[in-house]
């Protein structure tokens, strides 16, 4: 082979050198600008993404996203401000109403206790009912605001068969008001987790008591060893489409315009924070509500 030749050889596997080197330095930015998105999404930091390599494209890359970041996160601040100061107002809000709630009641008590004739004590009746109506909804929207804020939960170790019995036995007269004699398949041994309690209590409380507004006079609770409990409840007045918005803030069905559409958000919101998992489906005329509290579950700020 002639000296020329050599010389074109040499020339052309220098540059497959250089640009092999630049095509491996430029794969490795990739993967350090990937990688460095990825732990900043995946985590509360104020880190930038940084790049080893020299190359003006790679750095100018870098440069747009912590741009886009800086943006981003701003806003996020945004959103995350107004959303506490809407919470904290509803908190206040709910907290005001009820106290002159409360004083009603009161005064209702002492007029009821007065003789009066049939029109008054009908009159009295119905302002009663408007306002344990209204004092029900004013805690509602109480627990929400407290569910969805970020208050610590306290776990301990819940007897979960116990709660459950319990939260059941506290509704067994309006159960018998409507006539629904429940059927309740409850295991003998105790099935425990690490959960918070007035967390759970809430949880079983919000769900048996949507169970009741929407039953057509059943009532059907099993639990298993897992930990997994479902609530079934023939409701023809439901549909497919009113249950899988169920768990939605603020909604409601026209059978239940008095409720605020909190109950089933609240149970979601705390037990998915204890690392539950909740989800409600509808099938023959038949709303079930299945909640599990996994044994490795952990409680989430």
């Amino acid at each position: 082979m002639e000296l020329p030749q050599l010389i074109i050889l040499g020339v052309l596997l220098l540059m497959a050198v250089i640009l092999a080197a630049k095509v491996y330095f430029l794969h490795r930015s990739a993967e350090e600008i990937a990688k460095a998105f990825h732990d900043i999404r995946t985590s509360d930091t104020n880190t930038l993404i940084s790049v080893s390599s020299r190359d003006p494209y790679m750095r100018r890359l870098a440069a747009d996203i912590n741009l886009e970041l800086r943006l981003l996160r701003k806003e996020r601040r945004r959103c995350q401000q107004g959303d506490l100061e809407l919470k904290e107002a509803v908190a206040g809000l709910s907290h005001d109403l009820r106290t002159p709630l409360t004083a009603l009641i009161g005064y209702l008590d002492l007029l009821e206790q007065e003789e009066n004739g049939e029109t008054v004590r009908r009159y009295l009746s119905q302002i009663r009912n408007r306002t344990e109506a209204l004092k029900d909804l004013t805690e509602e929207l109480f627990q929400y605001s407290v569910a969805a804020s970020s208050q610590e939960l306290h776990p301990e170790p819940v007897d979960v068969v116990g709660a459950l019995e319990e939260s059941l036995l506290s509704f067994y007269g309006v159960m018998q008001e409507k006539g629904i004699e429940p059927v309740i398949h409850l295991p003998e041994a105790p099935v425990c987790r690490s959960l918070d309690i007035s967390a759970v209590n809430r949880i079983f409380s919000n769900i048996v008591s949507n169970a009741l507004k929407y039953s057509d006079g059943d009532l059907f609770v099993c639990m298993d060893l897992d930990c997994g409990i479902s609530f079934i409840n023939t409701a023809q007045n439901l549909n497919a489409v009113a249950v899988g918005r169920m768990f939605d803030k603020f909604y409601t069905v026209e059978a239940n315009r008095n409720s605020t559409g909190l109950g089933l958000s609240i149970a979601k919101i705390l037990t998915e924070r204890m690392g539950g998992s909740i989800e409600a489906e509808y099938s023959e005329g038949k709303l079930r509500i299945r909640i599990r509290f996994p044994e490795a579950g952990k409680l989430l700020e």
